[in-house]
């Protein structure tokens, strides 16, 4: 490991030389690609220094204790103690860092969220998950742009496919894949009883042309006329498209824009993330027929949620996390959640390669 994060940490020296270069700084795409990997291994390299003071102080102090000073030494045992354990964590921690990175991790993503089971409760709810994220986005300052909405007729979305554009936001989003359920009285119930309903939540990485090789011949585009919100022209052009991919049978509709151009651009990159989104499940099928994963990437027909409004709570059933704080969760306060999925996961990657000492 060692002989690595020497590695790592020449390569960092020499990308901070290169961006004090003239050359380099003339060329906005050459110094932007410098930037990018040093931000990428700085929190190795950071770490490594921290590992390199620690081991340095853990010698020093070895040496007092060779001496005849029964203060120093007693002082020396403490800081080897102290030390030592320190060393042990930052081990770890480094391990940590040197693990592989889903490469996805740093992409903007797809999401489309349902209503499933539960009539109007469940589109009602959808619309709640929708504020959710688009609350917990503002947080982390990304930016969301809708795709396509269907509208429930007492309130939410039957569906809502939108984009999430920022820093990191496939790693904060990819575990909220799956079945949500909700448990509460709907607006809707008259007779005050607790129903249970379902919404399903797909994530999908935003891929890059390169990602997905599309023929053409394989999908046709029929343009109408939008309808709904969206200005004095929405009604009067046929500006929303319809994307049909024979091969699958995925159907997109896209009316968010008024530009035709543009809804069939955001058409396409949603028949490229649902592509590419198969293709990772099927992978990670094949995978979880070999070895059982605790989180794993969640299957759109798996219930890994329950938000239960009588009680209060949210409960993760990947992990059997309980939080006694769903009006908080629900308002956009998501972090501790994808950072205890990120904990099993990485203890899975550890498992699997090999912890180095």
């Amino acid at each position: 490991m060692l002989s690595k994060l020497d590695d790592i940490k020449r390569r960092y020296e020499e990308l901070a030389d290169m961006t004090a270069d003239p050359d380099i700084i003339a060329d906005a795409q050459k110094l932007s690609s410098c930037m990018k990997e040093m931000s990428e291994l700085s929190p190795i390299v950071e770490k490594y220094d921290e590992y390199n003071f620690v081991a340095e102080s853990i010698d020093n102090a070895k040496e007092f204790l060779s001496g005849d000073d029964e203060e120093l030494k007693e002082l020396a045992k403490e800081e080897l103690s102290e030390y030592s354990e320190r060393l042990d964590d930052i081990k770890r921690e480094l391990t940590l860092l040197l693990l592989p990175k889903d490469p996805n991790d740093e992409k903007n993503v797809i999401m489309e969220i349902r209503g499933g089971a539960g009539g109007d409760e469940a589109n009602i709810f959808a619309g709640d998950l929708f504020r959710m994220y688009s609350r917990y986005a503002e947080t982390k300052h990304w930016k969301i742009d809708i795709i396509s909405a269907n509208e429930g007729e007492s309130g939410g979305y039957r569906e809502i496919c939108f984009m999430i554009n920022g820093n990191n936001v496939y790693s904060r989003l990819k575990f909220e894949s799956g079945v949500h359920r909700v448990q509460r009285i709907p607006t809707t119930e008259s007779g005050g009883r607790i129903h249970t309903s379902t919404v399903t939540v797909a994530v999908m990485p935003e891929v890059e042309e390169r990602d997905v090789v599309l023929d053409p011949k394989d999908y046709r585009f029929d343009v109408f006329r939008a309808s709904g919100n969206g200005g004095q022209c929405v009604n009067t052009t046929d500006s929303a498209v319809r994307l049909t991919h024979y091969p699958t049978g995925i159907v997109i509709s896209c009316q968010d824009e008024k530009s035709q151009l543009k809804n069939k651009e955001k058409a396409l990159k949603v028949l490229m993330s649902r592509l590419y989104d198969m293709e990772q499940q099927r992978v990670h099928d094949e995978m979880a027929s070999e070895r059982k994963s605790q989180v794993g990437r969640g299957n759109r027909n798996e219930r890994i949620r329950t938000y239960n409004y009588p009680q209060g709570r949210v409960t993760d059933h990947r992990i059997g996390l309980t939080l006694h704080k769903l009006d908080s969760v629900i308002n956009g306060d998501l972090d501790e959640l994808p950072n205890a999925l990120i904990t099993p996961e990485q203890a899975e990657k550890l498992s699997a390669s090999g912890e180095i000492a």
